[in-house]
C-alpha cells in the first residue's frame, strides 16, 4: 500500500504503520495521552478516489496536533498518535458507523448506519471533510472500507487498550487524555463574537472526576489561555467508550483552536507554535503528576 506523506521520504513511507507510541524510559504516571486525528499519511488509492485537492483532503486533520504533545514521555507518560488521517479512517467513531449512500454495495446489517455522526457525513469513514466538500468522486466497494478499518481503528484501539490495561497494572488507575485541535470558526462563542483557546470535554462531567478537569482548566486558565467545557465539544468516541470511573479509568478530551499554532489555510505552523508548546508543557506535567488518589475508584464515584 503506497502512502504520501510531504513530511516523510520514500523510504520513511515504505512501511506503514498506523500508529506510533513514544513511551517513557519508564513509566512513572497513570496517564496516557492520545492523538487520534493528527496522521498525515495518505493513501495514493484513495487520492485518486478524491474529488479535492492536496490542501482540502487535510481540512479535518488536527494538524501537528502530537507535536504539541510530544513532551508526554518526558513526564513518564506515553503519547500514541495515528499515521493514518482522519479522512481515511477516523479512530475516533466506533469500527463501524458507516453511511449506506455511499457503497456500491449493501453494507452488512451489524453495521451503524444511523449514528447522528453517520448522518452528519462524519462516521467510521467519512463522506465529506471540515467545511462540508465532499470526498469522493464515486461510490465506494465495502470489502475495501472494511479493509482500511481492519488495517488501521482496529490496531490502533487495541492498543490504546493495552496501554490503558499497562497503567492499570501498575498504578491502579488511568487517565486518558483524548488529544485535539478544532477550527477556529467552532471555537467562536455562542454568538460569534469571542475566541475559546481551549475546549475542554468530559461528557458533562461523566468521563472525569470534576476535580480532575478542574485541575486542567485552572492551569490552562493560569497560563492565559480562554477555557470552556463541552460546549460545542462534550467528548467523542474515545472518551465515552473507554471511561469507567467506577474500575478507575478516567476520560479527559482537549480541543485545541488552530488558530493559536497554525495557518489553517496553508496548513502550516505559524509563529504561535512553540508559545503554544511550552504552556501545553506545563499542562503535560500537571496532568502526568496528578494525585493518584482522584483516579482510583472509591475517589471516582459521585
Amino acid at each position: 500500500m503506497a502512502f504520501n506523506d510531504n513530511n516523510k521520504t520514500n523510504a520513511e513511507t515504505a512501511k506503514f504503520m498506523p500508529f506510533s507510541i513514544e513511551r517513557p524510559e519508564e513509566l512513572t504516571s497513570p496517564v496516557v495521552f492520545a492523538s487520534p486525528h493528527s496522521g498525515r499519511m495518505y493513501p495514493y488509492s484513495f487520492l485518486n478516489a478524491s474529488r479535492l485537492d492536496d490542501k482540502q483532503i487535510r481540512r479535518s486533520e488536527d494538524a501537528f496536533i502530537e507535536e504539541l504533545f510530544a513532551a508526554a514521555p518526558q513526564f513518564g507518560a506515553p503519547l500514541m498518535h495515528a499515521h493514518f488521517p482522519r479522512a481515511y479512517v477516523d479512530a475516533n467513531r466506533e469500527a463501524y458507523e458507516l453511511d449506506p449512500d455511499m457503497f456500491r454495495e449493501q453494507l452488512p446489517e451489524w453495521v451503524n448506519t444511523t449514528s447522528s455522526r453517520v448522518i452528519a457525513g462524519l462516521g467510521t469513514v467519512a463522506r465529506i471533510v471540515a467545511g462540508g466538500a465532499e470526498i469522493y468522486n464515486k461510490r465506494l466497494d465495502v470489502q475495501e472500507v472494511i479493509s482500511r478499518i481492519e488495517e488501521c481503528h482496529r490496531p490502533y484501539h487495541r492498543a490504546l487498550s493495552a496501554l490503558i490495561d499497562e497503567a492499570m497494572a501498575k498504578f491502579g488507575c488511568c487517565l486518558l487524555v483524548d488529544c485535539h485541535s478544532m477550527p477556529s470558526l467552532a471555537a467562536s462563542g455562542i454568538n460569534g463574537h469571542t475566541q475559546t483557546d481551549i475546549i475542554l470535554g468530559d461528557c458533562h462531567g461523566s468521563s472525569c472526576s470534576p476535580d480532575i478537569s478542574a485541575i486542567a482548566e485552572r492551569t490552562l486558565r493560569d497560563l492565559g489561555l480562554s477555557v470552556r467545557r463541552n460546549k460545542p465539544y462534550a467528548g467523542g468516541f474515545t472518551t465515552r467508550h473507554y471511561a469507567s470511573r467506577e474500575t478507575g479509568i478516567q476520560t479527559l478530551q482537549i480541543e485545541i483552536n488552530r488558530a493559536l499554532y497554525m495557518d489553517e489555510m496553508a496548513i502550516e505552523r505559524h509563529q504561535g507554535f512553540d508559545r503554544l508548546s511550552a504552556r501545553l508543557e506545563v499542562l503535560i506535567a500537571r496532568l502526568a503528576n496528578i494525585d493518584h488518589a482522584l483516579l482510583l475508584p472509591s475517589m471516582a464515584a459521585e
